[in-house]
C-alpha cells in the first residue's frame, strides 16, 4: 500500500477551495466543524459506554520524548522545587506536622500529545475564517486560539485502524492513507463516519519506533501518514477533529513538492477541521480488535492556556 500522488500547488489550492468553510458559521467563528460536537452527538456518544474501560491516548511527557531540539521545540522539562530529600535535610522541623513537595515544567506546547489549533497554520497569509498574521501576537493569538475549543472536543471517537487493516504492524514511511483507504477501513471495522466524531487514524508509526526502543527521525522525518486526498474522505462528513500516531499527521514526504503540509493547508486553515498528533493509539487499538467495537466515547479538552496555538493533552477513550 504505497498510494502516493504528486499535486501541484493549483491543484492544492482548489481542494482548499472545495473544502473551505469559511464564513459558514458566522464571521467570528474559532470552532469550524467542531461546531457540530452539539449537546445531543454528546449525550449520543455518552452512550457508547459499555464497559467502563478507559485508555489514555498520550505518550508520557518527559524528558525522553520524541523532540530532538530541533529549534524551539525540546522535550519537556520537569523539575522539583521542593522534594523528599528537602524535608530530610530539615528533618528536625520538616519531620513534624504538614509539608509538602512542590514542582514544574516546562514544555513546547507541541512537544507530545497535542492538538494544533487553527492558527498554528498560515498560508498565503491567511488562517482559518480569513484571519491575516495579526490575530497571533507575542502575546499570543487574538483569534482561534485552541482555548476556543475548551469546552468542545468531547464526543463520539472512532479508531480507523489501518496498520491492522491491512495485516501488518505498522505502515511504512512514506505511504499515503488516501480517501478510498479511509472508507475501505471504515467499512471493515463496521462504522460510519459522521458529522462531529473525532477520526483516529493509527498507522503503527508510534509502536515501530517503541519496539526500535528509538525516537529516530520521528520528529518530522519520513513517515506514514494522510494523503490529500483523505481530506475527501474526512470534510464533506464534517468530521470535527483528525488525530494519528505520527509526528504531523500527513505522509512525509509531502504530496506536494510545491506545498508544505498541503494536508494542514486544507484542514487547518480551510476546512476548520482541528489536527492531532503523536496520539498512542496502540492499547485502544488492540481493545478495538478483541471486542470488534471501533466507536466510543472520546474526551479531549485542551488546557486553557490563554492565546495558545497549540495544547498538549491527555485524551481518554472509554468503551
Amino acid at each position: 500500500m504505497i498510494n502516493r500522488r504528486e499535486y501541484t500547488a493549483d491543484e492544492v489550492h482548489r481542494t482548499a477551495l472545495r473544502h473551505r468553510t469559511w464564513g459558514r458559521w458566522g464571521p467570528d467563528d474559532e470552532l469550524g466543524h467542531a461546531n457540530h460536537l452539539t449537546a445531543d452527538r454528546v449525550r449520543a456518544a455518552a452512550g457508547l459506554i459499555r464497559r467502563g474501560a478507559t485508555f489514555s491516548l498520550a505518550i508520557p511527557m518527559d524528558r525522553d520524548g520524541p523532540q530532538g531540539g530541533r529549534k524551539a521545540r525540546v522535550n519537556p522539562q520537569h523539575v522539583m522545587f521542593r522534594h523528599g530529600g528537602d524535608l530530610l535535610a530539615d528533618w528536625e522541623n520538616a519531620g513534624r506536622g504538614m509539608q509538602s513537595t512542590d514542582d514544574a515544567v516546562y514544555m513546547a506546547l507541541q512537544s507530545a500529545t497535542q492538538w494544533d489549533a487553527f492558527c498554528h497554520v498560515f498560508y498565503d497569509g491567511r488562517t482559518y475564517n480569513d484571519r491575516g498574521p495579526e490575530t497571533v501576537t507575542s502575546a499570543g493569538a487574538l483569534r482561534n486560539s485552541i482555548t476556543a475549543m475548551a469546552d468542545r472536543l468531547v464526543g463520539r471517537g472512532v479508531l480507523l485502524d489501518l496498520a491492522r487493516f491491512h495485516g501488518r504492524p505498522y505502515l511504512d514511511p512514506g505511504e499515503a492513507i488516501q480517501a478510498e483507504d479511509l472508507a475501505a477501513c471504515a467499512a471493515a471495522a463496521g462504522v460510519e463516519v459522521g458529522q462531529g466524531d473525532i477520526v483516529l487514524v493509527r498507522t503503527g508509526h508510534l509502536a515501530r519506533r517503541r519496539a526500535q526502543e528509538a525516537w529516530g527521525d520521528f520528529v518530522a522525518g519520513p513517515a506514514p501518514g494522510l494523503g490529500l486526498s483523505a481530506c475527501d474522505f474526512l470534510c464533506p462528513r464534517g468530521v470535527a477533529a483528525v488525530a494519528t500516531d505520527t509526528w504531523g499527521v500527513e505522509v512525509i514526504p509531502f504530496e506536494s513538492a510545491d506545498v508544505r503540509h498541503p494536508v494542514h493547508v486544507v484542514l487547518l486553515v480551510n476546512a476548520g477541521v482541528l489536527i492531532g498528533e503523536i496520539w498512542d493509539l496502540d492499547a485502544l487499538a488492540a481493545d478495538c480488535a478483541a471486542d470488534g467495537v471501533y466507536e466510543f466515547f472520546l474526551t479531549a479538552p485542551p488546557l486553557t492556556i490563554t492565546g495558545a496555538v497549540g495544547s498538549p493533552l491527555n485524551p481518554i477513550a472509554v468503551k
